[in-house]
């Protein structure tokens, strides 16, 4: 029994592991509305980290998850703090080249760029002690990636991902989800 045991554990298949790190342009706009404003509007910068697993990997396709943490700075709004996972797919088209796309849930610590100030029962303003709001978030990534030399013991793979990202109960009164348009151009390294 104690060697079938053995023989079972030894047969099960490594799964692959890598992690990630980027630097992004974020845009606030409806889905999919701006791409060149990327390049030709507002700055708002944000990085990110990732730890990946392949979960499946049959030739040519892979099924994995993504768990990210990032930041980002949306000049005058926020600082928005993301943590959040995806599940996905990605198409080999050769050894080099890939693309793949995700859909994920999470979670966002909302932090005011600006002052945050509420009336108190003197009718005078004090800065908001709660300013900071966590939100939910729905990531939606389209991507694609080079390997740089796929025959290397611990491959790395360079990337460009967009991403939609609707933030939830942003303001509840007039803005209650708040879409984000990202760019992110990143490295990936196998463990």
């Amino acid at each position: 029994m104690l060697l079938s045991l053995v023989n079972v554990a030894m047969a099960q298949a490594k799964k692959a592991k890598h992690i990630s790190f980027a630097i992004s342009n974020t845009e606030p706009a409806k889905p999919f509305g701006k791409f060149a404003g990327f390049f030709t509007q507002n700055f708002h910068p944000g990085i990110e980290a990732g730890y990946s697993i392949t979960w499946k990997e049959i030739k040519k396709h892979e099924w994995f998850q993504d768990i990210q943490a990032g930041y980002f700075y949306h000049r005058f709004v926020q600082h928005g703090f993301n943590l959040y996972t995806d599940f996905g797919y990605r198409y080999k088209f050769n050894r080099f080249f890939s693309s793949d796309v995700s859909l994920g849930a999470g979670c966002m610590l909302s932090v005011p760029a600006t002052a945050n100030l509420v009336l108190n029962e003197k009718g005078v303003y004090d800065f908001n002690p709660h300013a900071a709001r966590l939100q939910a978030i729905v990531p939606f990534n389209i991507g694609v990636a080079y390997v740089v030399k796929p025959s290397a013991k611990k491959p790395v793979k360079i990337f460009l991902r967009y991403q939609q990202k609707i933030q939830c109960a942003f303001i509840k009164e007039y803005v209650p989800l708040l879409p984000y348009n990202s760019l992110f151009v990143g490295v990936s390294v196998s463990l």
